[in-house]
This record gives structure tokens, C-alpha cells and sequence, in this order.
């Protein structure tokens, strides 16, 4: 597609917004004409000549795309509006990453617009030919892609013992929990601490990475995840402790993930021996992996990235790219 596409933000003040706003204004091929806040209604949009508008007043024959960083079931109403207007959507809430509606309901409550649904999912290491002229997508959580690319290689491969537990130890800044302010990401509450939340089964990310793990195979053992809130402001690190399966030796791993992510330009495999870190990934577009063996059964892979950029914003650009026929990191290198 050529010339310059007009595009819509909606939630614009929100810390995913906020980062949205930065790279498509700096974004060669694409005009941001409206961007949404209820709250900030009237206020100057940073970084641009614009003013927030409330949500309602925004006028979808204005765009070519929109990409909706707004609240579960809040999100699924604009998405609506905006298929129905021929426009192209990327919708960061979870409102449209599970394919079944049943297995939304079980945990965000009944669909809003459950005959939107399945859309593709946005992960374009792994999803990159569905992604293309899409008209609408998902964008994953945050947990879900550091995740998901963490496993990714051992995934295509075959290569995890399909009955042995996939155990996540995640760890996110502050500024996962959004903007509004709450008891548990006060200053107070959260300066020289490391708290987990949701445990058990009880984080909402499960649901799609489960979903996007038995794409490649019915897996035995049900997903361990603990996410933990970390003491900084942006930042995300999962720590996968998986078993290979019996064609995949544990030496070997290293050289899966470099060999699959060799072409991938917003994924980094660190060298043996060097651990992946929060440094590696804040304020860029990258997910950075490192892969060490802990035993001959068991593999330890960290996966880091900035979880508002690679786990929000700029994924949602990379997928935006993808849909309109764009160079896919224009705007993100």
C-alpha cells in the first residue's frame, strides 16, 4: 500500500497509548488524525499537534486503521464499529485473542461480540503469513508474548516431552498494571519489594498461551505460571524451565533458537553463557533470549522485553506494517 495511511488511536493517555502515540508519529507512512481519552479530553497530546477527543466523538470514515488500547469488553465495542466502517483494527485487550467464546466467558465474562471472533493472532515470528492484509488482529498480552517466543523454536520443533510441566516464572514492571492508580502499584507498596499475584491459575495470559501452545500439540501437563510484580517501572522477564523431548538433547537447544531466529530482526539469541536482563530489552523493540542448559532433561530459557513496546505498543505496529503491505519494523528500527 502506498502513500500515507491515517490512522486512530483510541486510549491514547494510557501507558500502552502514550507509546503507541511516540512511534506512529515518528512513523514515516502514517498520520495519526485522532487519538481518544475520556479522561484527558481537551489536553494536549504529547508529542503532536493534536487534542485528545472523548472516545465517542471520533470518527472512524476518518482512518484507514485504529488500534484500540482500551479496557476487556470496552475494546470489542469499537471493534465492532470499526469492521463495520471498513477500517482496519489492532486491538491490544484480550478482547479478541481467544478463538472460543466459552473459553473467553470462563474468564473475562460473557463476549461482547462474539461473531468477531477467531481473528488472528499477532505474533509475527509465528503468525507473520496470517497477519498479512488481515483486517482485524489481535495483539497478544504482554506475559503471553515473552512467553510464546520464549517456547517458540521447541514448539515447531517437537522438541518439548509433551506430559512434562512448562513452568513460567515472570516477572513485569509497574507500568503492566496501566496507568490508573491502585494500592498494589503504589510506591509505597512496591519500592524495595518483589510481590507474585494472580497465582495459581489465576492470571488471565494462561488462557491464551495455552491456546497458542496446543496449536502445536496436545500438551499433558497444564501450564505453570506465577507472574511477579517487579520494583521497576517497565520491563518484562519470563523464565521458562522446560523438558525436551527425547530427539532434542539439551546442548542442542542453543543452536535451535539461533537457527530459527536468524532472520528475525526484533528477536535477539544472546550468546552461550550470557544471560538475557531487563537492560537487554527496556525501551526498545526487541525480545531478547538466552538459552542455557540446566541438566540433560531440563533447559532454562529467559525471555526479556519491554512490556510496553514488544509486549504492546510496538507489536502492534509490527502487525500494523503486516496488514497495510508496509516494510514490517518501518517505524520500529
Amino acid at each position: 500500500m502506498s502513500g500515507v495511511l491515517r490512522v486512530g488511536v483510541f486510549g491514547a493517555s494510557g501507558y500502552t497509548g502514550l507509546d503507541l502515540i511516540e512511534l506512529l508519529a515518528k512513523h514515516e507512512a502514517v498520520r495519526v488524525v485522532f487519538a481518544t481519552s475520556n479522561t484527558y479530553a481537551n489536553q494536549n497530546v504529547p508529542g503532536t499537534d493534536l487534542h485528545y477527543i472523548p472516545s465517542e466523538q471520533a470518527d472512524l470514515s476518518s482512518v484507514d486503521a485504529v488500534f484500540l488500547a482500551l479496557p476487556h469488553k470496552t475494546s470489542a465495542q469499537f471493534a465492532r464499529r470499526a469492521v463495520d466502517a471498513g477500517v482496519k483494527v489492532i486491538d491490544l485487550s484480550a478482547d479478541l485473542r481467544i478463538d472460543d467464546p466459552e473459553v473467553y466467558a470462563a474468564w473475562y465474562g460473557p463476549h461482547p461480540h462474539p461473531e468477531l471472533l477467531p481473528v488472528p493472532y499477532g505474533l509475527p515470528e509465528i503468525h507473520r503469513d496470517r497477519l498479512r492484509d488481515a483486517p482485524i488482529v489481535a495483539a497478544p498480552g504482554c506475559y503471553a508474548t515473552a512467553t510464546l517466543l520464549g517456547l517458540y523454536p521447541l514448539l515447531q520443533s517437537n522438541g518439548l516431552e509433551l506430559t512434562a510441566p512448562i513452568i513460567v516464572d515472570a516477572k513485569s514492571g509497574v507500568s503492566g498494571a496501566g496507568r490508573s492508580p491502585s494500592e498494589r502499584t503504589h510506591f509505597v507498596e512496591v519500592y524495595g519489594n518483589l510481590a507474585p499475584y494472580n497465582t495459581g491459575r489465576a492470571h488471565r495470559h494462561i488462557a491464551e498461551i495455552e491456546q497458542e501452545i496446543n496449536r502445536f500439540g496436545a500438551y499433558g501437563s497444564p501450564l505453570i505460571f506465577t507472574p511477579h510484580l517487579l520494583p521497576v517501572d517497565r520491563g518484562l522477564m519470563a523464565s521458562l524451565y522446560v523438558t525436551p523431548s527425547y530427539n532434542m538433547a539439551a546442548d542442542r537447544v542453543h543452536n535451535l533458537y539461533s537457527n530459527v531466529y536468524a532472520d528475525e530482526p526484533l528477536v535477539h539469541v544472546l550468546p552461550p553463557g550470557e544471560n538475557a536482563t531487563l537492560r537487554h530489552a527496556v525501551r526498545t523493540n526487541l525480545c531478547v533470549i538466552s538459552v542455557q542448559p540446566v541438566t540433560d532433561q531440563v533447559v532454562y530459557i529467559t525471555s526479556v522485553i519491554d512490556n510496553l513496546r514488544k509486549g504492546a505498543s510496538s507489536q502492534a505496529v509490527q502487525c500494523f506494517n503486516l496488514m497495510m503491505g508496509l516494510p514490517e519494523t518501518m517505524g520500529l528500527i
